[in-house]
């Protein structure tokens, strides 16, 4: 009740989105956290090649952020959302119908850049909808995000007993029907004509030396955040035995933001102050929940009891993204001009795609190298470096006083039913 009191304060475009994003990760857990399992279990393929193409998704997608970025800023958000989810049909539509590695590579390239067009695009419009109850909105942003989570692989795990191109096919389907959505009923929104050229706007976000400070500092984030689609599910089908047990890596995340998303956000940022106290403590705690799995790899043997520690550190991974991310989301356009909100968002996460792309190669060797004697905590133990060495970083910059400061937050804004824009 306290959530859907609070999604009601916000304005129909903002409500709009939230629903949209439960769409849009209903139909990516569907097909992505069982992709990894299919590329090697029938396809045969080594830990690396999948590293590789998980990566490339990555890379294709958030190192193409600034182009999405900038194109939500020049030619509206609307188009933007739409292309990107119609590009996404068609990716997913390849994952079902080729084996081959080049059309795999194809597959994740489109994919990639979907999620590239898309992604800053809605948060981009979210940002100038929320006003200053950003870090509220993207919380609940992520509560719907994480509902979807919760959906998707449940959904997956049903429709993989009529093997992978079912899901996969399903999944397609999903985002076609998410694209005549947007189509028929997101509203559109007039955009200011741009003064100077996407060149000028990029060298002005690239030459923010405190911007690109905290990009780089948060590196460990999305690093991190790859491993739910690689390591983790790794570790669950190996403590058990059976593939089905990756859901569960999700359902434990997902059922945490659910309950705990919105009140964590609201009581932190209730507390003042800057916000990078809260993001390295976040990101502190993600690193330390690959530490619980790392104690039970390479154990002989299956054990259902084996994934119980792979559980609580997918847990403690969860509650650490869900105590930063909506913090990093709220501070990100703070850095520069309103107009160049969407290439803030986009430079942003290119720097954080190519941090993930390495992270799963360095992660998969790691992975590959445990399966042929090699010491089998390595990959746990470059996560959790991972994390702490990024907490490590935006702490200094918080102590230094590198970070904006946060907008303030208004009194008990969930109590009021009005639109945001009535209320402004």
């Amino acid at each position: 009740m306290r959530t859907l009191a609070a999604v009601r304060g916000f304005p129909p475009a903002v409500r709009l989105l939230l629903i949209n994003q439960f769409g849009v990760n209903t139909g990516f857990y569907l097909l992505v956290p069982y992709l990894a399992g299919h590329l090697t279990d029938d396809l045969g393929m080594s830990a690396a090649a999948v590293g590789l193409i998980l990566g490339l998704r990555n890379l294709s997608q958030q190192g193409l952020f600034l182009i999405g970025g900038s194109a939500a800023d020049r030619l509206g958000a609307r188009g933007v959302i739409i292309t990107g989810c119609g590009l996404r049909t068609l990716g997913f539509s390849l994952f079902a119908l080729g084996d081959a590695l080049p059309v795999l590579i194809a597959a994740s390239l489109l994919s990639g850049l979907a999620g590239a067009l898309f992604n800053p695009a809605v948060r981009t419009y979210v940002a100038q909808e929320a006003g200053d109850r950003k870090a509220e909105a993207f919380a609940l942003f992520n509560v719907f995000a994480t509902a979807g989570a919760l959906t998707g692989p449940l959904l997956g795990g049903l429709l993989l007993l009529g093997g992978f191109r079912a899901a996969a096919l399903t999944a397609a389907a999903v985002f076609a029907l998410l694209t005549v959505a947007q189509a028929a009923v997101l509203p559109a929104r007039a955009v200011p004509r741009p003064a100077g050229s996407v060149l000028g706007d990029w060298r002005e976000v690239a030459g923010n030396r405190r911007f690109v400070a905290f990009a780089l500092a948060m590196v460990g984030m999305y690093g991190m955040e790859s491993q739910l689609y690689l390591l983790l599910p790794h570790a669950a089908r190996q403590a058990t035995g059976r593939s089905g047990a990756v859901g569960l890596v999700f359902v434990v995340g997902t059922l945490a933001g659910l309950t705990v998303q919105l009140r964590l956000t609201r009581r932190l940022a209730a507390r003042g102050g800057r916000r990078g106290r809260w993001i390295g403590a976040g990101l502190a705690l993600g690193g330390l929940g690959f530490v619980p799995p790392m104690a039970v790899a390479g154990a002989a043997g299956t054990d259902v009891a084996r994934l119980l520690p792979v559980l609580a550190g997918v847990l403690l991974l969860y509650l650490g993204l869900m105590t930063a991310q909506p913090f990093v989301m709220e501070l990100v356009p703070a850095f520069g001009r309103a107009e160049l909100t969407g290439t803030l968002y986009g430079l942003f996460h290119a720097v954080s795609g190519v941090a993930a792309a390495v992270t799963g190669a360095a992660v998969g060797r790691a992975m590959d190298s445990a399966t042929s004697g090699g010491p089998a905590w390595l990959p746990y133990a470059c996560c959790t470096t991972l994390g702490l060495t990024s907490a490590a970083a935006v702490t200094l910059l918080h102590r230094r006083r590198s970070l904006p400061d946060p907008p303030a937050v208004p009194a008990a804004p969930h109590r009021d039913p009005r639109p945001l824009s009535e209320t402004r």
